[in-house]
């Protein structure tokens, strides 16, 4: 067995930069940017009005009240033509071009319309209630870094900026293949010793939600045509994952079959629990994981190793999410693997993480992995640790 660190470290470097691909900024959401989004235009483009209003002179607002004549107009989208003279005044609306010899906007609030004429009360010097052209960004301002998943601002940013395509990374492209006569489908019938898999359906879950495309090849059987069979239809992706079938026993295939077809294996087992029989290698160039067939072991070995790779190969970083907690009951010292401990978060008094691990913590219990919202971190020959000690743990909101 191997040292978690070692493993993940090992996984990692197996890392390759996807290339990058063009897409509509309609299909930008959460995708991975690839080049910087770079303004192509200037906004707001020339001085606009921030609110309704008069476009008045500054030189003409020195006392109050004054009134000023009323010469047009300047809606948004339809600038004045002309040019404000001394003693002049252009009813003016938000998001309005800011007439020439204007320098500054009185609100409507301080003036009375009469017209042919206007009577201004109160107002404020040069630039008031103005934005200057440039204000948001100009022509050539980076509005977003390479680097960055795409959310909405992004997006709205993009749009503003006039850039209607963004270079993305392109989608990691995921085989998902189960393993073991005893598994079926939900909604499909058990027949005796049979049970519902949860895995592949979770896996692929996980990978859209981590930007990839998960290709799901369904359930091999535990004989090695079945296993050689579906394996061969992932050629083409850019990642191999199996579910079980990577133990010790009679039945457990997964590496002799592969190993058959060019696997070449980088290692098997590691010191941690859940996940002790993970599996890592290469099938002809393309990283190749063994998760185990336990539910939680699956889900907790997806999240520490299949979700760093799969960021990494869209140029995110693989950090995990550890946060400081308290202990909520007494744990006893752990062996030589390192655990991760299924758990609930509250918040005391003081406004402290408190961290509550399940009483039984079993691979096959999914149901606590559902209700956790941690994993309490114990490091292989941790001593023991009382209620109240502070404890490592690794928020599972994103799984």
């Amino acid at each position: 067995m191997i040292p978690l660190s070692e493993a993940r470290a090992r996984i990692l470097a197996a890392a390759k930069l996807l290339p990058a691909e063009q897409v509509p900024i309609t299909q930008g959401l959460g995708r991975v940017l690839a080049a910087d989004v770079v303004a192509r235009v200037t906004h707001p483009p020339t001085a606009v009005s921030a609110m309704d209003g008069w476009a008045v002179r500054t030189a003409d607002i020195g006392r109050f009240p004054v009134t000023l004549t009323r010469i047009g107009e300047a809606p948004a989208g339809r600038p004045f033509a002309g040019t404000l003279r001394p003693g002049q005044a252009v009813r003016i609306f938000t998001g309005g071009a800011l007439p020439d010899g204007a320098d500054t906007v009185v609100v409507q609030e301080d003036a009375d319309d009469h017209g042919a004429t206007v009577t201004l009360r109160d107002g404020g010097g040069p630039g008031r209630w103005v934005r200057p052209a440039g204000q948001d960004f100009s022509v050539g301002d980076v509005g977003v870094h390479a680097g960055r998943r795409l959310t909405v601002r992004d997006l709205a940013l993009s749009a503003s900026m006039n850039v209607p395509w963004l270079r993305v990374r392109r989608r990691p492209r995921v085989s998902i293949l189960a393993t073991g006569d005893e598994v079926v489908m939900p909604g499909d019938t058990l027949a005796p010793g049979q049970i519902v898999s949860s895995n592949s359906l979770a896996l692929c879950a996980l990978v859209r939600q981590l930007g990839g495309e998960p290709v799901d090849l369904g359930i091999a059987g535990d004989s090695a045509d079945s296993l050689s069979t579906l394996v061969a239809a992932a050629s083409g992706t850019d990642l191999l994952v199996t579910i079980g079938g990577a133990s010790v026993g009679e039945h457990d295939l997964v590496r002799s079959v592969l190993g058959a077809a060019g696997l070449e294996l980088d290692f098997w087992k590691i010191a941690m629990r859940p996940g002790k029989p993970l599996m890592f290698g290469q099938m002809h160039g393309v990283p190749m994981i063994g998760l185990p067939g336990n539910p939680v072991s699956a889900l907790v070995c997806a999240w520490l190793f299949l979700r760093p790779l799969l960021l990494a190969m869209q140029g995110l970083p693989a950090d995990d999410d550890l946060r400081d907690a308290i202990l909520a009951r007494d744990m006893g010292a752990n062996d030589s693997r390192a655990d991760f401990i299924r758990a609930k978060l509250s918040t005391d008094g003081d406004g402290r993480l408190v961290a509550e691990p399940f009483p039984k913590q079993d691979s096959g219990m999914l149901s606590r992995l559902a209700w956790a919202d941690c994993l309490i971190l114990r490091a292989p020959h941790a001593p023991p640790v009382k209620a109240g000690d502070r404890v490592q743990v690794m928020p599972l909101d994103a799984l």
